[in-house]
């Protein structure tokens, strides 16, 4: 086996569908942005991406095509996908370290073999010649703190932007797993609809996403704040004034929710009695986006009498997982090299 250069640099890429983060071994979080991608539909060229083309979101004209490369979990633009990585390393001035680097890729669990196989040939083709793909529940269990490679059973609910991944994970691997179209986007356009229904008002993705972050709850809030919403007024077609209170905003997000403690329970009911038992000594560990809602945490502990833990930065737990990966880089490196003389994925 080769011996390693010691100064060999880390670079981690967390592909969500919300956002898009790359961390830097030794200099930390070089890029955090949405992964919005804006291209001239005459020439298919990209004008705009991240924060940038986010903001252009709902107001380009017909000349500008708004796209995002992972829809739901699933990549749904993959040329889309090539090119924001491509946008993201040449930016962050990656090209010149990747030769020597070890590259951890994170990807939803929706995304196939294939996908996986293909964002991988972006990344070598960026030269990077060792990557290693991971699913982002997997490492989000790991940047919650919890140490997978005990023979113990823990509960990870993942909420992001696109999917909701429920991951049962004991002895350093996923047991069984299982993921749903209802995550942080879907809790927007759930907002969405009850405004128009209520009031008669559309109102754009990007303010009810405010409107979620703002005043968006699981319980009953009593501070008396509201969310002034400007829309178009679906009679009229005028622009019209409402005003949200948080008691709305988590009636419309109750039948979401209800869907991911369902997919939780038929989680539970397929889970092996020995690492049932562990999960009623674990607790539940909520991460992603989804985790920031406010109260989630009494919202699963009056379902399911367990402890839940909210990860202590939700939004950053893909990264802080595949940092795990640095701090044993000498290991992995000769996993990665094992994996290509043999031709076969680690899983």
């Amino acid at each position: 086996m080769a011996s390693w250069d010691r100064k060999r640099e880390f670079v981690a890429l967390d592909l969500g569908t919300s956002n898009v983060v790359a961390y830097l071994g030794g200099q930390g979080i070089i890029y955090n942005e949405p992964s919005t991608m804006a291209y001239d539909v005459h020439t298919n060229t990209v004008v705009a991406a991240g924060e940038q083309a986010y903001e252009m979101v709902g107001k380009t004209n017909d000349d500008t095509r708004m796209v995002v490369p992972l829809v739901d979990g699933v990549i749904s633009d993959l040329d889309a996908a090539k090119d924001l990585i491509k946008l993201i390393f040449s930016r962050i001035k990656l090209s010149d370290i990747l030769k020597n680097a070890l590259v951890v890729l994170a990807c939803p669990s929706g995304v196939t073999e294939l996908e996986r196989g293909a964002l991988k040939q972006v990344v070598a083709d960026m030269g990077a010649k060792h990557v290693l793909v991971e699913e982002e529940v997997k490492l989000s269990a790991v940047g919650a703190g919890i140490n997978i490679s005990l023979a113990s059973g823990h509960l990870v609910v993942d909420i992001g932007g696109g999917t909701t991944d429920i991951a049962i994970i004991s002895a350093g691997d996923i047991v069984i797993s299982r993921s749903i179209k209802t995550a942080g986007n879907h809790f927007d356009e759930e907002i969405r609809k009850y405004i128009r229904a209520e009031y008669n008002v559309l109102i754009g993705i990007k303010t009810a996403e405010k409107i979620k972050i703002e005043i968006g709850s699981l319980t009953k809030i009593d501070n008396g704040r509201t969310f002034r919403a400007f829309g178009r007024d679906v009679i009229s077609g005028l622009p019209r004034e409402v005003v949200i209170s948080p008691d709305e905003v988590k009636n419309a997000l109750l039948a979401p929710f209800s869907k991911i403690t369902d997919l939780i329970v038929e989680v539970m009911e397929n889970t092996p009695a020995e690492l049932a038992g562990d999960i009623i000594r674990n607790g539940i560990t909520i991460c992603g986006g989804g985790a920031l809602l406010r109260g989630i945490d009494t919202y699963f502990e009056s379902i399911f009498q367990l402890k839940v833990i909210k990860a202590q930065d939700p939004l950053l737990t893909v990264i802080e997982g595949s940092k795990e990966y640095e701090k044993q880089i000498e290991k992995w490196m000769e996993v990665v090299e094992l994996r290509d003389s043999r031709e076969y994925s680690i899983k």
